[in-house]
């Protein structure tokens, strides 16, 4: 699925050395490493704070807490996501309201957003929190007009989305604010877990900051109960290091991703869609978008069987997800059942993610069609 090693060859001398200024200056936690990404990642966003912090789940945390999302607040957002989408609203003390997906692109669908804000359950809702889903972002036209007109903040769980533009505006920019992760196998990863809130607002970025070490504006003052939630020196030199390549490796997974249409396409087994019968229906990009292809992920109806004839030849693949959040265990409290987010249920059964990362070559793209194809034959 992913072969980190062939990003970090040629950057390791780099890598080393940032990391051992780390050691010689001993600004392990927070400091100047962490500060001069948080610069430079404003520059590159477009934005006018970052907050550099320890995952991709306590920024979501962060930029909801910080917007004011609390008891008494609902926020609405999906059930086909990473578990932290919704979690980080519950532990923010909000409550989590969920909305189906579209089927082409599965992120949040603005129609069943109204819905929901029409319905007996949007009295209390405050924010929205579209996911760009596997790079490409949400309809930001249609959630910014419910913004405006309802008075709802926007935050975006950009966690996969570094890079990412919605009609020329980077994600991070988009919305009140953003929360990004730099797990290892994002776009743009730390050698461990970082993650990041970005926003244009003075007021949450300010509550940002002081929310990610234990609520203090002043050393051992504590004016609100806040999280250790700080970003280490090494991670930021790390980021910083490879930042300055995101943006090419990002063209280079746009170029694998549209080799993958063309093969695919020669091989005669993609369908229009958006649903599956005999072959696969591919992913694509929405006209305004910018994706940057942090998943390259097809539907398929025999996804199980398909999976298991890849692992056979040595390819990897994933499930991007095989339950959606409405219906995990930990998440039964919520009041939902199955059959409520038809969307989301019938994707999780029928998505599967194929190998893309920047460095993948043409000759293992074209042997993960070939099984494909041999597979559906």
């Amino acid at each position: 699925m992913l072969d980190l090693e062939r990003q970090y060859r040629p950057l390791h001398q780099e890598l080393v050395d940032a990391i051992a200024h780390v050691l010689e200056t001993r600004q392990f936690i927070l400091g100047e490493p962490v500060a001069a990404f948080e610069r430079a990642a404003e520059g590159e966003l477009g934005v006018a704070h970052a907050v550099g912090c320890s995952s991709g789940t306590d920024a979501l945390w962060l930029a909801l807490a910080a917007a004011g999302m609390g008891p008494g607040s609902a926020v609405i957002t999906t059930p086909f996501s990473f578990f932290a989408s919704v979690s980080a609203i519950l532990r923010a003390g909000a409550t989590a309201v969920l909305a189906d997906i579209e089927p082409s692109t599965f992120n949040l669908d603005p129609v069943a957003v109204e819905a929901v804000l029409s319905g007996p359950r949007g009295a209390d809702v405050r924010a929205i929190l579209p996911v760009h889903l596997y790079g490409q972002c949400a309809d930001w036209d249609s959630f910014g007009r419910m913004a405006n007109e309802r008075g709802l903040k926007l935050i975006e769980d950009a966690a996969q989305a570094w890079g990412a533009e919605w009609k020329g505006v980077k994600a991070g920019g988009l919305g009140d604010a953003a929360a990004f992760s730099f797990y290892p196998t994002k776009n743009l990863s730390a050698a461990g877990d970082a993650g990041m809130v970005t926003t244009n607002s003075d007021e949450l970025a300010e509550r940002a900051r002081m929310l990610r070490q234990h609520g203090m504006r002043r050393r051992y003052h504590h004016d609100e109960m806040g999280w250790n939630a700080r970003m280490d020196g090494f991670q930021g030199a790390i980021l910083s290091v490879k930042l300055k390549y995101v943006a090419g490796w990002n063209d280079a997974r746009r170029t694998v991703a549209g080799r993958y249409h063309s093969l695919f396409s020669a091989a005669g087994v993609a369908e229009a869609g958006p649903y599956p019968e005999h072959g696969i229906v591919l992913p694509h990009e929405v006209v305004g978008s910018r994706h940057v292809w942090h998943q390259y992920v097809i539907r398929t109806a025999r996804r199980d069987a398909l999976r298991e004839f890849l692992s056979s030849r040595k390819i990897g693949s994933e499930i991007y997800y095989p339950v959606p959040l409405h219906l995990q265990d930990a998440l039964k409290d919520l009041g939902y059942t199955e059959g409520g987010f038809p969307e989301a249920e019938r994707a999780c059964h029928e998505v599967l993610a194929l190998p893309i990362f920047a460095e993948l070559r043409e000759d293992e793209q074209q042997t993960v069609v070939n099984a494909i194809a041999e597979f559906l034959s």
